[in-house]
C-alpha cells in the first residue's frame, strides 16, 4: 500500500487536501472521486528509507546526473505554452474527425518534435489504456495541464462533448497567448528606447564628460559656464556614486520584493497599479478581459459557477481582483446573483456589470462574458497602440534633450574660448 497526496474540490468550489492509502495511481483516483471530490492533482507521497536518503545527499557525479536527467527530462520541467496549445487543437481537430482517443494521443506522439511533450504523451496514453479517463490522466502533470484545462477537458467528458470542449480550449489559449503577444511586441521600441539611452548617458558621464573636465580646466584655468558646471559636477557625482547609486536601486527592488511576498503588501502594490494614470487603465482591462474569458469558456462547458469562479480567482496575478473574485464566490456560495457582489466590490465598471445582469437574467451569461472578453481585448489593443504612438515620441524627445543637453553644455567652453581668442588668460 502507498500512500497518495491529493488536492481536490467539492460540489460547491470547497477546496480539499487530504491522504489516501491504495496499492496504485488509479486506484487513489478512483477512491477520491467515490468520496464526492473532483480531483485536481493526486500524487505518491515519496517514503524513502535511510539509505535513498543518503544515496539522494550525495554530491552529484556525472554519471548520477546523466542517469536521472535521462530518466527524468522528458516528462518534467516546462512545455511552452504554443506546444500545449498546438497539442490541444491537433487533438481537437482528430476528434471531431471521428478518431477514438488514444489512436489521435498515438498519432500526435508520433508527429511531437518536443521531447517533454513526448513523454508525457506516452504517459497519458499508458494511464489511459490503464482504464483512466483523459483528465485523470492530465492531472499527474499540473505543471503542463493548469486546472482550467483539466476542468474543461472533465466537463467536456461529462458531457460528450469533448472535441469540442478542446476546441474551446485552443481557441482560449490561443487568443491569450495573442494578446500577451501584443502587449510584449508593443513594448520592444519603448525598452530599447530606454536600454539605448541608459547606454548613452552612462557612457558620456563615466567616460567623456570627466576628459572633457581637464580639458576645460587646463584651458578655461576653471572659469566654466555655470550650466557646464552644472553638467560636469553631475557626472562627478554620478561617476564617484556609481556603487552606492547601484546599491540603492538594488534595495528598492528588493523591498519591492519583499513586499509582494506578503499578502498585505501584495494588495497595496496591486491597488496602486490599478490606479496608476495610463498603465492603471490597461491592467484593468487586460484583468478583466482575462477574468471574463476564463470564466464564460469554463461556463460554457458546462463548469458549475462555483467551481468556475475558484479557478477564474486563482488565475488573477492582481490580488484586488482575486478577492473581489472570492467574495463574489462566498455570496454566490449563499444565493446570491453573480452581478450584485461584483458591483459591490468597487472594482468592475458599470458596462461590465449590466452586460453580466443582462446575462444573467436572459439565461446566455457565458455568450455575454465572452462577449465582454471580446471588447475588453480589443480595448486593450487600442489602449497600446495608443500609450505606445505617445510614448515613443516622448522617449525620443527626451533622449533628444538629454544627449543635446551635454552637448550644448560642451560646446559652451569652446564657444566662450573662441570669443577670447584661445587666451587662457
Amino acid at each position: 500500500m502507498s500512500t497518495f497526496v491529493y488536492t481536490a474540490f467539492d460540489s460547491k468550489g470547497k477546496l480539499f487536501r487530504g491522504q489516501v492509502k491504495e496499492k496504485s495511481w488509479t486506484q487513489a483516483l478512483r477512491r477520491v472521486k467515490e468520496m464526492g471530490l473532483f480531483p485536481t492533482s493526486v500524487k505518491q507521497h515519496e517514503q524513502r528509507s535511510w539509505r535513498q536518503r543518503l544515496e539522494a545527499a550525495r554530491p552529484l557525479t556525472r554519471t548520477r546526473a546523466a542517469k536521472d536527467i535521462s530518466g527524468r527530462l522528458t516528462t518534467r520541467g516546462p512545455v511552452p505554452p504554443k506546444t500545449v496549445t498546438s497539442f490541444t487543437r491537433q487533438i481537437a481537430t482528430l476528434l471531431e474527425a471521428g478518431i477514438p482517443l488514444l489512436r489521435a494521443l498515438r498519432s500526435t506522439r508520433e508527429q511531437e518534435e518536443s521531447r517533454r511533450l513526448a513523454g508525457i504523451l506516452d504517459q497519458l496514453i499508458l494511464d489511459i489504456e490503464g482504464g483512466c479517463t483523459f483528465s485523470e490522466a492530465l492531472t499527474r502533470h499540473p505543471k503542463v495541464f493548469s486546472r482550467i484545462y483539466v476542468t474543461m477537458v472533465r466537463a467536456g467528458e461529462a458531457s460528450g462533448t469533448l472535441e469540442g470542449a478542446l476546441a474551446r480550449l485552443a481557441e482560449f489559449m490561443e487568443r491569450a497567448a495573442r494578446l500577451r503577444g501584443k502587449i510584449k511586441s508593443a513594448l520592444i521600441y519603448p525598452a530599447a528606447v530606454v536600454a539605448v539611452a541608459i547606454g548613452i548617458l552612462t557612457m558620456l558621464t563615466i567616460f567623456v564628460i570627466p576628459k572633457f573636465r581637464e580639458v576645460f580646466r587646463d584651458l578655461t584655468g576653471g572659469n566654466l559656464p555655470l550650466f557646464t558646471e552644472y553638467v560636469l559636477n553631475s557626472s562627478r557625482i554620478i561617476k564617484d556614486h556609481l556603487l552606492h547609486i547601484v546599491a540603492v536601486i538594488a534595495a528598492l527592488v528588493g523591498s519591492y520584493k519583499l513586499l509582494q511576498a506578503h499578502r498585505r503588501g501584495r494588495i497595496i502594490i496591486d491597488r496602486m497599479k490599478l490606479k496608476l494614470p495610463v498603465v492603471g487603465r490597461i491592467n484593468r482591462k487586460v484583468a478583466i478581459a482575462r477574468f471574463a474569458r476564463i470564466l464564460g469558456t469554463l461556463l460554457q462547458n458546462g463548469v458549475p459557477v462555483l467551481q468556475a469562479l475558484n479557478i477564474a480567482r486563482a488565475t488573477m496575478s492582481n490580488m484586488v481582483l482575486a478577492n473581489a473574485i472570492q467574495l463574489t464566490h462566498d455570496r454566490v456560495q449563499d444565493g446570491d446573483t453573480l452581478c450584485a457582489p461584483l458591483q459591490a466590490s468597487g472594482v468592475f465598471p458599470s458596462t461590465v456589470l449590466s452586460m453580466i445582469d443582462v446575462g444573467e437574467q436572459s439565461g446566455a451569461l457565458p455568450q455575454m462574458l465572452l462577449k465582454i472578453a471580446d471588447n475588453y481585448e480589443d480595448d486593450v489593443d487600442n489602449a497600446v497602440a495608443a500609450a505606445m504612438s505617445l510614448l515613443e515620441p516622448i522617449l525620443i524627445i527626451f533622449l533628444a534633450f538629454v544627449v543635446g543637453a551635454v552637448v550644448i553644455a560642451l560646446l559652451l567652453p569652446i564657444k566662450k574660448l573662441i570669443e577670447r581668442g584661445f587666451d587662457p588668460e
